[in-house]
Parts: C-alpha cells; sequence; structure tokens
C-alpha cells in the first residue's frame, strides 16, 4: 500500500528548473517554422536536459501559430505542450509590434536558467550553441554570434550589395554605441537568466535595432558580453530592406544615443 503523507509529498515536489529556454520571434513562418522546431527537438533528445521553446507570433497572417502546433502535433489552444520528453513549447501571440517587442515579450515569459534568442529559419544551426555556452559557463552574462570574426563561416555569403551596405550600418553604429562590437545583428544570443530579465524589462525599443539596445543596456549595467564566431546561412528572402529601412535604423540609433544618455544621467 502507498504511504498518504508520501505520495502528498511526491506530488507537491516541484518542477524540475528548465536548463534553457529558446526565443524564436515569427512573424509570416509559417513555412519555416516547422523544420526549425523539429531540428531543435532532435537536437535536444537524448541529452537529458530540459528545454522550453517559446515561439512568439507577432501578427501574422499567414498562419504561423497554426503552422506551429501543427508541425508539434499539438491540437489548438493556448498552454503549454510537449514536442519530445525533453522539449516543451508556447505559443505567444500578440499585434504586430516587431521583431524588438516579440523578443522582449518572450524573454520576459522565459523560465529557463539561460535564455537563447534565435531566428525563425535557423540562419544560425542550433549546433552552434554549445559554442555559446562554454563562455557563459566561464562567468559571461551575454555571449552573442557574430558573422564578422576571424572563426565566422558564412554560407553562402551575403551579396556584395547587402556586404557593403551592411559594412557602412557597422561604421555609423560603432561612432553611435557599441564601438568594441562587430556584429549586433546575428539572431544568436544567449543570456543567462538574470541578464535577461535586466535587459527585457528596461529595452524600448521594438524594431530590428533592439539588438544595440540590449547589449547597451547590458554594458551599461556592468555585464560581461562575449562575441563568438558562428557559422551563418544567408536568407535570401530577408525581409530587411537596407534601403528602405536606412531612415528608421537612423533614427533608432540617434534614439538609443538619446537613451544611453538619459540613463548615464539617472
Amino acid at each position: 500500500m502507498t504511504d498518504t503523507k508520501t505520495a502528498k509529498h511526491a506530488d507537491a515536489r516541484p518542477e524540475p528548473v528548465l536548463d534553457l529556454s529558446i526565443v524564436i520571434p515569427a512573424y509570416d513562418e509559417a513555412e519555416a517554422i516547422g523544420v526549425t522546431l523539429r531540428t531543435i527537438a532532435d537536437h535536444f533528445a537524448d541529452r537529458g536536459r530540459r528545454v522550453e521553446l517559446i515561439v512568439v507570433d507577432d501578427g501574422s497572417s499567414d498562419g504561423t501559430a497554426d503552422a506551429v502546433r501543427a508541425a508539434c502535433g499539438a491540437a489548438a489552444g493556448g498552454g503549454r505542450f510537449a514536442v519530445s520528453d525533453s522539449v516543451s513549447l508556447r505559443v505567444l501571440r500578440s499585434p504586430h509590434l516587431g521583431k524588438g517587442g516579440a523578443v522582449r515579450l518572450g524573454g520576459l515569459a522565459a523560465g529557463g536558467e539561460c535564455v537563447l534568442i534565435c531566428d525563425a529559419d535557423l540562419s544560425t544551426p542550433i549546433d552552434e550553441l554549445g559554442k555559446l555556452e562554454r563562455w557563459l559557463a566561464t562567468g559571461f552574462d551575454v555571449v552573442i554570434g557574430s558573422r564578422d570574426m576571424p572563426d565566422s563561416q558564412l554560407s553562402p555569403p551575403q551579396p556584395l550589395r547587402r556586404r557593403l551596405l551592411a559594412w557602412a550600418f557597422r561604421a555609423l553604429r560603432r561612432r553611435i554605441a557599441l564601438p568594441e562590437i562587430h556584429d549586433t545583428q546575428c539572431g544568436f544570443k544567449l543570456l543567462t537568466r538574470r541578464a535577461a530579465q535586466a535587459v527585457f524589462a528596461a529595452q524600448k525599443l521594438d524594431g530590428w535595432l533592439f539588438d544595440c539596445e540590449i547589449l547597451m543596456l547590458a554594458q551599461q549595467s556592468g555585464m560581461r558580453i562575449k562575441e563568438v564566431g558562428v557559422r551563418w546561412h544567408d536568407r535570401a528572402d530577408s525581409r530587411v530592406r537596407p534601403l528602405r529601412d536606412a531612415w528608421p535604423v537612423l533614427r533608432d540609433l540617434l534614439k538609443l544615443r538619446r537613451l544611453a544618455r538619459r540613463r548615464r544621467q539617472a
């Protein structure tokens, strides 16, 4: 016979702590998201880790949330559901905020000891995570993947026009913020839980320059940041249009400078 007190005590045990939260912002990613989720689930199979995926559907109009559930064999509805024995999934839905707003929403909801931000198309393969985790284990608070380090591998490289525009952006950005960081915009970043909660709670920008803001916030808070070269695959159908986005980028860079000055004076 089972001892009632023992059974009640077992039922009251807290859930094991999540090892890792992976935040995936998704805007009209119905075609890519299923492959991404299955790839991540396969990567963590039999690794003895508890991982949660948080897909933030940023006001998609193509059925992204339905594609997520279909890929994982889950019924419609909210809440958390299992992808595998070790991987669970949540889908958060919001009006269209922009990539920064979606990441902030997912980052604040994350329950893992570490939080990884990655793109919905896995431009940086999930097996590059180990490179970042090694540095986090040595005491860094934020470790970022980079396309502009000596050991970075771009396959295929970006077209020449995009490389020139990226160079111009980096030159301008370094005059305004984070001059020592080569590549702020690679969508593969790993943070400790403490760092994630701090920077996402203070983040203001909703656009794709949010990367610069959270790195500035981390730096101003005295957190240790490490930049690591990773493998990266160029997405031919990227939604970033450098000429179209030039003015919003400049506006947000100037806003970052103002925010930085206010924080220093506070």
